[in-house]
Formats: structure tokens, sequence, C-alpha cells
């Protein structure tokens, strides 16, 4: 370990964004949405929801309200969202994307260090590691009351990297937007882009966690 340094050079660990990467919960958040929007009379569509999707809500419901959006009404409306996102999810269940499980079991066997990185807030992500079971597999999550600025800013990342004691250097981060990217990037962190529409800007782009090779991960490494 370098003097004065917090990091454990010879560890290794994988960041993981959430919703579309490790599940897809999309249709779940934006049923919740629309039902919270039209309660407050302010109708959504679908692609106002998907121009949005991994924000963080404060930034999200000044778009959808307006910048002068009381900060009260901003977090009534975003906590019964939530509350009623978390409802729908526990009722109707929820699968880990394909590859996803045999991906986080697998390093976890193999000693890397897992964390979750993600804007949605703490109690969402608590829910949908209940559900998938994979709650074990992890041990750090970062959530958006951990931070101040979302994506593409690199802070949920590098806070990651730090409450698991992993330098930068040796955290890669798996993503499927482009701005979850573009925070790797600035993070000085390696990143393995999945999605299946979008080919991303990562060191590694996949449609699928199922493309990955056994050896994906050591690789970005060497």
């Amino acid at each position: 370990m370098r003097a004065g340094s917090i990091y454990n050079l010879q560890s290794r660990a994988v960041l993981w964004d959430l919703d579309g990467t490790l599940v897809d919960s999309g249709e779940l958040h934006w049923v919740a949405w629309r039902d919270a929007m039209a309660a407050e009379g302010v109708p959504i569509t679908r692609e106002m929801f998907e121009a949005t999707f991994g924000w963080k809500n404060d930034p999200i419901l000044r778009k959808w309200l307006g910048e002068d959006a009381a900060d009260e009404r901003k977090r009534a409306i975003a906590d019964g969202k939530e509350r009623a996102y978390r409802a729908a999810l526990r009722q109707a269940g929820l699968a880990p994307l394909p590859g996803a499980r045999e991906w986080v079991e697998r390093l976890h066997a193999a000693g890397w260090r897992q964390a979750i990185c993600s804007s949605a807030p703490r109690a969402n992500i608590e829910a949908v590691l209940e559900v998938t079971s994979l709650a074990h597999d992890f041990e750090v999550i970062v959530a958006a009351e951990d931070v101040a600025l979302g994506k593409p800013d690199p802070q949920v990342f590098l806070t990651g990297a730090r409450k698991l004691g992993v330098d930068p250097s040796g955290a890669i981060v798996v993503e499927d937007a482009e701005a979850g990217v573009e925070a790797a990037r600035r993070a000085g962190m390696k990143s393995i882009g999945v999605n299946p529409k979008i080919t991303l800007a990562a060191d590694l782009a996949v449609r699928s966690l199922e493309e990955l090779t056994d050896d994906a991960f050591d690789a970005l490494l060497r």
C-alpha cells in the first residue's frame, strides 16, 4: 500500500449500476412516475420518462415541474412515487437481466469486491437486492442520498471505490448508459458498457452480460 494511501492496491472491484444493468425495472418506474405526476395534474409521456431515466429525482422533477417548484412539493412527489415503485416491485417480482446473477456470483467467488453505485434511493436498491436475492454479493451500496452530483459526474463511483478501499485504477464499472460510462472515464476507471440498443463508448461494449468472455474482467485490468 502506498504511504498515506487509503487503498489496497492488491484489491479489485466491480462497481455496478443497477437499473438497466443488473435488472430491467424500467416499466415499474414508468408506471410509478406516470401515476404520481398524473395525480399532480402534470401528465408525462413515455418519451419524457425515458429521457430522464437514471437521473436523480430532484433534476427529474425540476425538468417536469420547472425550476421554481417548491422543494417540499418535489420531495412529496418523489417519496410517493418511490413507495409505489417498491410496492409494485415486491408484488410483481423482478429477475436479474441475462448473465447478471451468474457474473455477480462468479466475481464474488473469485474474490472481487463489489458495490452497487446508483442514482436510485437506497430503499429502492435494497428492495431490488432483496427481491433478486443478490444482497450477499455486495459489500457496499452507494445511493442517491450518498452523493451530491449525479452521473456523468464521477462522484458515485469514486465514493464506491473509497468505501471498498480500492484504488480507482483497480475498479471496473458496469453500466448501460452513456452518462455512466462517462462518469467511469472521469473517475479513472475501466468500464463495460451493456446495452442491447446502442454501442456505448466503454472500454468493452456488449449487448448482454452473457456475451462477456470468461476473462473479460481480468483482461481489463492487465
